[in-house]
Parts: structure tokens; C-alpha cells; sequence
């Protein structure tokens, strides 16, 4: 399986600084070809939300290249190693969680990030999502992976929110967990299989807030995305129809199409 990819961000009408930041990461292995993505989504003030984003990034590029690539020379058992995977996504979660803490006490301020991630193994796909950025899968019709770890999320869960209503609740920005903000944080974790011809899209809630899931398929149906640069094209086109439609927050998407060799 080999993929396509493409990312685009954009600091919107509003804010002063992009406080998203994403990583994609690739590598040849003993597992065969393996894709790694991050979307972060930072908040606070001044500089606060761009470096906490930033400073996940950074931790998760420096496991990719260190702690990952090794384990991979010891193990090619998919179990093993995504198990392995997860038990790490989750310590480092918990201890950027407490270095973002710290970095702000005593200042009174506060700074956090969202965090998802895709990995790209085998024929499976491994997720982890803290916050409200999310992951899709687009093939025949556009599935959302991830849930939201959100206060709207939560009452519609509770039946006190209809689906329909989330996107313009006023308390559509309240998260339930940040990293940075949290006394804990704990991760969701989504897998599934990868299918040839399907496209996933990692986004923060700047990208998704004023499109319907149609629209997002309207554009990004993987059979019409032969290129990775109609990808883009794509991306660009939906970030600039959000900032027309008024979206206030920064807006960052990243996406990758398996297609199989051969």
C-alpha cells in the first residue's frame, strides 16, 4: 500500500497567529512502508496555544525517530508492536500534559493543545485523539472515527443535545480534556482496517465547523483524487469556503490516500 498526501493550514480571518501545527512522517521498514500523522489545535493566550501545539509535535516526531524506529528492529508482530505504540502515545500524552502545566505556573495564564494522531501500518490504521480535532475516513460515504472528548459531545450522549445542534451550540469550543489543562489526560484509541482507495483526514474544528460531512465528501470522494496535488487543491478549496462562511478560529487539515501497488 503506498498513499497520497496532503496538508494545508491556514491562520483564518480572525486570529493574529496559527496556534495549529501538523506533522506527516514516513519510513521504509521491516512492516513495509509506514505513514504517521499529527494534528494538533493549541489555545491560550498571547504565544501560549502555537507553542503548546508545537511542543507536541515536536515529542511525537522525536518518538517516530527514536523510541518507534527501534522498536521496530526488535518486532514485526503488528499486535506487539501496536500495543507497544499505544502504552507510549499514552505516557507521553500524560507527560506533555505535565510539562505544559508547569511551563505556565504561576503566571496565571493557561495553554493547552488537542492532539490526533494516524498511524499508517500494515493494512491498519491506529488513532489517538485527545480533544476535539478529528479523524475521518472517506470511501463510499464519509465515516467519523473519532468522538469528540467535548462538553457538547457529552450532552448529546446524555440525550440533551440533538447531533443536529452541535455545530452551532454556543458551548460548542468547551472541552472536557486538553493537553496541558487536565488534572489527567486520557487518550481514546481507534483501529480499524485500511482499504485500497480510501482517503482519511485528520482536521482541527476550524476546518469542519461551517462545512456539512457532504460538502467534505462532494470534495474529497477518493475517486475523483487521483493526484496528490487535486488533494490539495481540495484542502485549500474547503479552507477557503469556511473563512467565507465567517469561521473565527485557525483551520488545518491533513490528508492521506492508500492506494494499492501493483
Amino acid at each position: 500500500m503506498r498513499y497520497l498526501i496532503a496538508a494545508h493550514t491556514d491562520v483564518g480571518i480572525k486570529k493574529k497567529t496559527n496556534q495549529d501545527s501538523y506533522m506527516i512522517k514516513e519510513a521504509q521498514t521491516k512492516m513495509g512502508r509506514i505513514f504517521f500523522g499529527v494534528l494538533c489545535d493549541g489555545m491560550g493566550g498571547l504565544s501560549n496555544g502555537e507553542l503548546a501545539s508545537a511542543t507536541v509535535i515536536r515529542a511525537m516526531e522525536q518518538w517516530f525517530e527514536t523510541d518507534f524506529s527501534q522498536l521496530l528492529v526488535h518486532t514485526t508482530d503488528a499486535e506487539e508492536v501496536l500495543e507497544k505504540v499505544k502504552n507510549d502515545w499514552h505516557v507521553i500524552a500524560n507527560e506533555l500534559n505535565v510539562q505544559l502545566a508547569r511551563y505556565v505556573e504561576g503566571t496565571g495564564n493557561r495553554m493547552g493543545t488537542t492532539i490526533v494522531t494516524l498511524l499508517l501500518i500494515k493494512n491498519q490504521y491506529f488513532i489517538m485523539n485527545v480533544g476535539d480535532s478529528r479523524a475521518y475516513a472517506l470511501s463510499n460515504q464519509v465515516y467519523q472515527l473519532t468522538k469528540d472528548q467535548s462538553l457538547v459531545q457529552q450532552q448529546i450522549d446524555l440525550g440533551l443535545v440533538r447531533p443536529e445542534d452541535a455545530e452551532r451550540h454556543p458551548q460548542r469550543n468547551v472541552l472536557l480534556q486538553c493537553i496541558g489543562a487536565s488534572e489527567e489526560v486520557l487518550p481514546d484509541f481507534y483501529r480499524g482496517t485500511v482499504f485500497p482507495g480510501s482517503l482519511f483526514l485528520l482536521c482541527s474544528d476550524g476546518f469542519r465547523h461551517e462545512i456539512s460531512e457532504q460538502e467534505l465528501y462532494m470534495q474529497l470522494q477518493p475517486s475523483i483524487l487521483t493526484t496528490e496535488e487535486m488533494m490539495k487543491e481540495r484542502l485549500v478549496y474547503l479552507t477557503e469556503l469556511v473563512k467565507s462562511r465567517m469561521e473565527m478560529d485557525n483551520i488545518s487539515a491533513v490528508a492521506m490516500k492508500a492506494v494499492q501497488e501493483g
